[in-house]
């Protein structure tokens, strides 16, 4: 060390060579590894600037020719999307927490000018995705992950990245049901027996339920602070979306003593204390510990089948390994198989329901009805395929 060197020239000169190796991975051969090592490590991407030519790359776009209705403005014409009331809504609510550098109070009107002129970007933002793609539902909370990337990005370049991550890395939160959501948080109690199977046990008693809203805005609902968000978005965008589930987890980890003084049948306590994300969080210890925990316990070797219950098109699975390869169409293709696989379920769900309310009365006779009735509306709805397999798994469990 140069004695006249101070710790603040030393800081300086560790971050510009961060700086350059990032610039040198986003360069015309994206080195998409040593990017995503360099958004996981310490201080992540550093700063907006930087994250504005990584995050493209980091969700597999950045050389990729933007579609026309994206260019042209053509979405504007296009019809409404039966959300669009309720993103009016959530976009006035929008803006709470940051961008706090943006809004002074030193001129009050110019500030409020500012904040409304923001909304109207954000509003734009959303409507422009779902209505590019309107079988996407909306989810509250969805604005408060857009308006991360409408304050790094910008609101020219924001819809790309959005559109990406809907149909690529958040795809199983924009479905037409919850429960391809649920998929994700019944992957913690996995997850924690695998790391602390002591504070597992203890949290037995309560449903995972409590992690939903901070998985679903990744995290962005929850913390307040706009450099934190934006570094947690540089780890989160680098990998597949089964690893903000480990975040969680590791988050879990973390308050074990904490939640070993509340008594394990107190599951209200529990849960409500869960569901609140610590402020503030140490995220660089986080993020290391759940590459750790991600390491030493990946998906496939997760204990009660965790794993192996998750649909292959859900974005747990969808986006292991190279995800950025994936196209858009890629993504609708992988939104209208979980569609399908919705309706067998639900349909599997409602004909069992059915068959058990009736089972006594109606008999074998009753039953045999019963299932050619169930045939001909799954032939009616397009089922041709399952119904045979379906079928005679109801004749196995009630004849």
């Amino acid at each position: 060390m140069n004695p006249l060197e101070t710790e603040e020239d030393l800081s300086a000169s560790t971050t510009q060579s961060k700086i350059n190796r990032i610039l040198a991975a986003c360069g015309d051969f994206p080195n998409l590894e040593a990017l995503g090592q360099l958004a996981t490590s310490g201080s992540g991407l550093v700063d907006d600037q930087i994250r504005r030519k990584a995050w493209p790359i980091l969700l597999g776009y950045a050389s990729r020719k933007q579609p026309d209705h994206v260019k042209n403005g053509t979405w504007q014409s296009s019809p409404r999307h039966k959300d669009e009331d309720q993103v009016r809504l959530d976009v006035e609510r929008s803006f709470i927490y940051y961008p706090k550098t943006a809004f002074t109070h030193s001129n009050p009107d110019q500030s409020e000018q500012q904040l409304d002129r923001r909304k109207g970007e954000l509003s734009a933002v959303i409507t422009q995705v779902l209505r590019t793609y309107p079988a996407l539902s909306y989810f509250q909370g969805f604005h408060d992950v857009v308006q991360v990337f409408l304050l790094v990005l910008g609101p020219d370049d924001a819809p790309a990245a959005v559109s990406r991550l809907s149909l690529l890395k958040i795809r199983d939160f924009m479905l037409p049901a919850l429960s391809p959501s649920l998929a994700h948080l019944r992957l913690l109690p996995a997850i924690l027996q695998a790391e602390d199977a002591g504070l597992r046990q203890h949290l037995s008693h309560v449903q995972p339920f409590f992690a939903l809203g901070a998985t679903l805005t990744l995290y962005a609902h929850d913390i307040e602070e706009y450099g934190d968000i934006a570094r947690l978005f540089d780890f989160l965008l680098a990998h597949g979306a089964v690893v903000s589930v480990y975040f969680f987890a590791v988050i879990i980890l973390s308050r074990r003593d904490e939640l070993f003084d509340i008594e394990a049948d107190d599951s209200d306590m529990l849960h409500f204390i869960l569901s609140k994300i610590p402020k503030p969080l140490d995220l660089e210890a986080l993020i290391a510990r759940t590459m750790t925990v991600y390491r030493n316990h990946p998906p496939e070797t997760l204990p009660f089948r965790a794993w192996s219950r998750v649909s292959p098109y859900s974005v747990l699975k969808t986006t292991q390994g190279d995800y950025q390869q994936q196209t858009l169409n890629d993504g609708m293709d992988f939104f209208e198989k979980q569609v399908s696989q919705l309706r067998r379920e639900q349909f599997q769900d409602r004909a069992k329901a059915t068959l058990w309310k009736y089972r006594r009365p109606a008999g074998r006779f009753g039953l045999a009805v019963f299932v050619g009735v169930v045939a001909f509306w799954l032939r009616r709805g397009g089922f041709e395929s399952y119904a045979a397999v379906l079928l005679r798994r109801l004749w196995r469990a009630f004849g």
